[in-house]
């Protein structure tokens, strides 16, 4: 930590002080580190892992200093080593039981070398950390051991019940520390935290399976066999805590693996290019993945044919001489922009992947009946090659709803135009200048069969025995137009994709947002009316863009975000208002969690109101942390500063990847823990920290470690923020107990500082601290809040807020007619869970009538 880093901290912790005096230090603001001095802190902190890691530095030089000694670093260990050290069928069947030991020492060449070294390094220091050193040593030891064995006897059983695949690498000898390490990976799993324990296991079971189906070597079978052993030995080490406990992820996780499934698809036959006697149950038709310069062999069979044959098994030749190659690799590159799009939640993305695995199964189910198949080209057909773009196009289905976010109208119509236009420039450029240089083509050209020759420029190479007959350039012009209009329209199509994906998702109708985000800006609204800005919301303005109104229409219901905002004269006029716009549509108009302003407004149109949250707003202007009603505030406060733990404040979208990580982390586990959907509507996720008008206020040890964060929304007053809202407040669970008291106070302290009015805890959804009469529709609310309790939390959260000695606020939902009630409830439980599934339903029914 750099001087000026250390003297702002000491800026940042609150003051250690006995615990009936008042604290007084208020929270520092962080921006992002000179990329220089984030590079050198980065080095400094992978040193110290490196350093702390014993084990594993020795294990490298063990492995190195091996190789070297016998001369395998470039090629691999020679025969007679090999077979005395490597693992394999025929070495344990003559009795050398030591191989699944020796082959711990050794790689197979200089690539597997610095893979190995690689993994090492990333498993290696976290597992010493996590697992401590001796049971990653035997980890280590005995998941290769156990792995190797697995592996092989997995073979030989596949071999001898007549399997080709098993069959054709039974003899091989595989040796290196890959299975160990697998092993070791799976069982680090289980000690990460919920988000990185998914990513790790995820990669532990994906690379090792795309190995074994795109290259099929026994040693891709070895690992894959080690990693199931290190994930069910892990399960046995954390005695079973884990397996009891549902995890779900988040809608942003959901969306990170699935997407990772897809890289994991593009990149299998991608890999086994690189293998020469790739064998692989998946590898028969990897060359529709991604294409293979022919064998001499190949071309002398297409010569053979014919003449137009050999010219264009020739011209295929030709292209892996140009930078036409690269369309050889068409189909992985699209599948990892399709990977990003999904990743950013985009229903555009999704759309476009699911066309393209159907495309691909419809192109294999016509490859087979065109082959006219035998019973051995089913099993080879739809188990083999049919399998994994049906399993992908399952996963897809499975998880359409967490593909929601829409791009603009705006970007989809300029990507429209750019594709249609590079498309159309392409396919001009071939055919009007190939007429024009049609001498160079075998035979002649004519603009009729250069229109039929547009596919193979548009495809990768391998499909042009699948194409109908086309002119066969053989002129410099004519190679010209045959290499580069194809790749310049992907190359235009890829970057535009990727960089439609790449941008913010905006709203449905984006000025529409950004009129309404000036009104409230510009004059405010409620404590709740920023999430107006929060995507899915649709916007009303009254006749003179004084007032406006957020909703969201579900199930005929016109459900409001909050209160009306805009000029404080125009905002009682918007109710009735929009709710002569709503009747106009034939829709029922509610607006929900309002203050008693909107809820007199309604009145006056005879409408009903029930409480649905309370409000606790706390004043700043007199704050001071005095007095025994005080007393675990101040307690907070001073163990975090006995604890080395300051607040800071960030911009989420400006914080440090490793900050940013962290948060992420914490949140996943929150959500998994529930094991129930998340909540939207009026409660803010990940998603919404990304506002740079939101401030973050993050606590964090002096190690770096976050243990809580808040967020905080502005409310708007001629202009400028007077007050802040809480939205987004999570803790580590084995963080600091104290981090929310101390968040939220050490939030106080500095919003009074920069001379704001009031924080607003926000509205905790069904639960009330009022002592009124209730009617028939507030017991049964009442009700609802009891019953739910167990699950989210709501009244427990109501108490909480308690200690910062609120003004209690009631929020009221107000509604036309009584017989639109059960249309409204509905549309309120599809905003709060619009991801509820039909098993999350069965789920929370038990759970609520537990």
């Amino acid at each position: 930590m750099s001087r000026t880093q250390a003297a702002a901290a000491v800026v940042a912790r609150p003051e250690v002080v006995v615990d009936q005096e008042p604290v007084t230090r208020t929270p520092v603001t962080r921006t992002p580190e000179p990329r220089p001095q984030r590079v050198r802190r980065t080095a400094r902190l992978v040193g110290a892992r490196l350093r702390s890691a014993p084990l594993t530095m020795g294990a490298l030089v063990v492995l190195w200093g091996v190789g070297a000694a016998t001369g395998s670093l470039s090629g691999g260990p020679s025969g007679r080593v090999l077979r005395q050290a490597g693992t394999g069928v025929q070495t344990l069947s003559e009795g050398r039981w030591w191989t699944p030991f020796t082959s711990l020492f050794w790689c197979a060449g200089i690539g597997a070398y610095v893979f190995t070294s690689l993994l090492l390094l990333l498993v290696g220091p976290a597992a010493e950390r996590r697992l401590g050193r001796w049971r990653t040593l035997g980890v280590l030891v005995v998941g290769q051991a156990a792995g190797t064995l697995l592996g092989t006897a997995l073979v030989a059983a596949g071999s001898r019940a007549g399997e080709q695949w098993t069959d054709s690498v039974v003899d091989q000898v595989a040796i290196g520390p890959g299975p160990g390490l697998f092993a070791l990976a799976a069982v680090l799993g289980y000690r990460l935290t919920v988000l990185w324990r998914r990513r790790m296991h995820l990669l532990v079971l994906l690379v090792p399976l795309v190995m074994t189906l795109y290259v099929g070597h026994l040693q891709s079978v070895q690992r894959c066999a080690a990693a199931l052993l290190g994930l069910g030995a892990g399960a046995l080490l954390t005695r079973g805590r884990l397996l009891l406990r549902t995890h779900r992820s988040s809608h942003t996780e959901t969306r990170v693996l699935v997407a990772l499934c897809l890289v994991a698809a593009a990149f299998g036959p991608l890999i086994a290019s690189l293998y020469d006697n790739a064998a692989g149950p998946f590898n028969t038709f990897s060359e529709l993945y991604f294409s293979h310069r022919l064998s001499p062999e190949e071309v002398a069979d297409f010569c053979a044919m014919s003449v137009h044959d050999c010219a264009r098994a020739h011209a295929v030749e030709r292209i892996f001489d140009t930078p036409g190659r690269l369309m050889a690799a068409l189909f992985p590159a699209l599948l990892l922009v399709l990977a990003e799009g999904l990743r950013r939640g985009l229903r555009f993305a999704w759309r476009i992947t699911v066309v393209t695995e159907l495309l691909w199964v419809a192109l294999l189910v016509w490859l087979y009946n065109d082959s006219g198949p035998d019973a051995g080209d089913v099993i080879q057909y739809f188990v083999e090659a049919l399998l994994l773009p049906l399993l992908t196009t399952a996963l897809l289905l499975a998880t359409r709803q967490r593909f929601r976010l829409r791009l603009a109208g705006r970007a989809v119509r300029r990507l429209a135009v750019v594709l249609g236009g590079a498309a159309l420039a392409a396919a001009a450029a071939y055919t009007v200048l190939g007429v024009l240089v049609a001498g160079q083509f075998e035979p002649g050209a004519t603009f009729r069969g250069l229109v039929h020759g547009l596919p193979a420029q548009f495809l990768p190479p391998a499909y042009n025995d699948l194409l109908p007959d086309y002119p066969i350039a053989v002129g410099p012009v004519a190679r010209f137009l045959e290499t580069y209009c194809g790749l310049a329209f992907w190359a235009v199509a890829l970057t535009a994709l990727l960089l439609a994906f790449r941008r913010p998702v905006v709203h449905t109708d984006a000025a529409a947002a950004e009129r309404a985000r000036a009104l409230l800006t510009a004059h405010g609204g409620g404590t709740l009316s920023f999430i107006t800005t929060w995507d899915g919301n649709h916007y009303w303005f009254d006749e003179e863009g004084r007032a406006a109104v957020a909703y969201r229409v579900l199930n005929t219901v016109a459900l409001t975000t909050g209160d009306p905002f805009g000029e404080p004269a125009a905002r009682a006029g918007a109710v009735a208002g929009f709710a002569r716009y709503c009747d106009a549509r034939g829709w029922t108009p509610c607006f929900y969690s309002v203050s008693r302003d909107t809820r007199a407004a309604a009145e006056q149109l005879g409408w009903r109101s029930v409480q649905v949250a309370e409000d606790t707003v706390v004043a700043l202007p007199e704050l001071a942390f005095t007095g025994r009603k005080w007393q675990d505030i101040r307690t907070a406060l001073n163990k975090a500063g006995k604890q080395g733990i300051t607040a800071e404040w960030w911009a989420y979208h400006e914080a440090p990847l490793v900050l940013k990580d962290q948060i992420r982390s914490i949140s996943e586990e929150w959500v998994s823990e529930k094991g129930l959907p998340e909540m939207g509507f009026t409660l803010g996720g990940l998603e919404e920290l990304d506002d740079p008008d939101v401030r973050v206020l993050v606590a964090v040890d002096e190690q770096g470690v976050v243990h809580g964060l808040t967020s905080w929304m502005p409310v708007y007053e001629d202009g400028v923020p007077v007050g802040w809202t809480l939205d987004f407040m999570r803790r580590r669970s084995d963080g600091f107990r104290g981090v929310n008291e101390f968040l939220i106070a050490s939030a106080a302290l500095g919003f009074k500082e920069e001379g704001a009015r009031f924080l607003s805890l926000s509205g905790a959804p069904l639960a009330r601290s009022g002592q009124d009469e209730p009617t028939g529709l507030q017991r049964m609310l009442d009700w609802m809040g009891r019953v739910l309790e167990p699950v989210y939390g709501f009244r427990s959260l109501l108490a909480f807020k308690s200690k910062f000695q609120p003004e209690y606020r009631p929020m009221f939902m107000a509604y036309p007619d009584p017989a639109g009630l059960p249309s409204i409830t509905r549309a309120i439980g599809k905003a709060y869970l619009p991801h509820l599934t039909a098993a999350q339903g069965v789920r929370l029914m038990r759970r609520l009538s537990g």
